[in-house]
């Protein structure tokens, strides 16, 4: 599936079994929830919290689904086409950071002994 592929399949989703979007504001609110679900998953598998028996069950990437989902309807209710957007931004990406990455200390390989 194309990035193009999803917009039009999650748009087509919308307008028949969703009904319509909802307003872009409310949508940018569920963005924001479904963001807090994918870092609560990783904080708990990643970092230093402890799973509670209800974050079990949580597929990781059922919750990166549903940010994806969610943009997607953010793009096309502002008529973002996000093939494009993603080529601009590699575009943007490999000319600012070209060297600048790879000049940052913090990001070189670590001595076996540190």
């Amino acid at each position: 599936m194309t990035i193009l592929d999803a917009q039009q399949q999650v748009d087509q989703w919308i307008k028949t079994v969703g009904v319509r979007y909802f307003s872009e504001l409310t949508n940018m609110a569920i963005l924001t929830e479904e963001v807090g679900e994918l870092a609560r998953i990783m904080a708990r598998k990643y970092g230093d919290q402890s799973f509670k028996e209800s974050d079990k069950d949580r597929n990781m990437g059922d919750e990166m689904a549903d940010v994806l989902w969610v943009l997607i309807c953010l793009a096309n209710q502002t008529g973002v086409d996000l093939t494009e957007a993603l080529q601009k931004n590699f575009e943007k990406k490999n000319t600012r950071d070209a060297e600048r990455h790879k000049q940052n200390e913090k990001l070189k390989p670590q001595s076996p002994e540190g």
